[in-house]
């Protein structure tokens, strides 16, 4: 980064937005805890504790996020979505997800439920935060979506089949790990929280390598560096 980026400092806090904006990206971006996070940068000569690094995450990892949402293309018109079970304090909850055909995380919803409840609650989430409907939706079989579609009255195609569907339970993978690293979230509210800003966040730097050629993934990998500093200056200046 140029020696400008690295003076904007947010107000109120000590250490430059460029160290702050490295800290939460380190922490979304890979399966590292906050202790991992302070040795990495100490290693840099940054002297930070972990809880510092913990207070950042949660003041600024929603932040970013939000305006990863705000400067992405608008999503395809094809949706996936899935529900996975993950356990809170030994309960068990359920995380809702949307991705579309390219595999960006649309919006993601934790409930205590999977019923037809539970489905048009998520319906309205992801409806209202993206102001447009698709044109298809894929999920798995569970009637609770068919249920929620028919009591909105949606007029789109509905496909349910577990083999076409394998694009949103691929997208689980980044959760599962962080899960595991955070050895279980606390609440429903704390992984509702964190969960909103990870999604976005590390989607961004994961595009489907698989697909792409070596000049187009670095192209990629540019372009969400590119994002994601323009996010880090956006709330220097909110």
């Amino acid at each position: 980064m140029n020696d400008t980026r690295s003076t904007l400092r947010y107000p109120g806090f000590r250490f430059p937005a460029e160290i702050i904006g490295h800290a939460v990206w380190l922490y979304h971006r890979f399966t590292l805890s906050f202790r991992d996070i302070e040795d990495l940068l100490a290693e840099r000569g940054i002297i930070v504790t972990h809880e510092t690094i913990r207070q950042w995450c949660l003041r600024f990892g929603q932040e970013y996020a939000n305006s990863i949402r705000r400067r992405r293309p608008q999503p395809g018109d094809k949706w996936h979505l899935d529900e996975v079970f993950i356990k809170v304090r030994g309960e068990t909850h359920y995380l809702w997800r949307a991705v579309d055909q390219d595999g960006n995380v649309l919006d993601i919803l934790v409930q205590s439920q999977r019923n037809a409840k539970a489905a048009t609650r998520f319906f309205k989430k992801l409806l209202k935060g993206l102001r447009y409907a698709p044109r298809v939706m894929i999920t798995d079989k569970l009637a609770s979506y068919g249920a929620a579609r028919k009591q909105m009255r949606l007029s789109i195609e509905h496909r349910q089949h577990k083999g076409l569907n394998n694009r949103a339970e691929n997208s689980h993978q980044p959760t599962r790990q962080k899960e595991r690293q955070m050895k279980k979230f606390k609440s429903p509210g704390k992984a509702q929280r964190f969960l909103s800003a990870h999604g976005p966040i590390n989607n961004l730097f994961r595009p489907r390598r698989h697909l792409l050629k070596a000049t187009a993934y670095r192209a990629a990998r540019k372009q969400a560096f590119s994002t994601w500093l323009e996010a880090i200056d956006h709330a220097v200046a909110a």
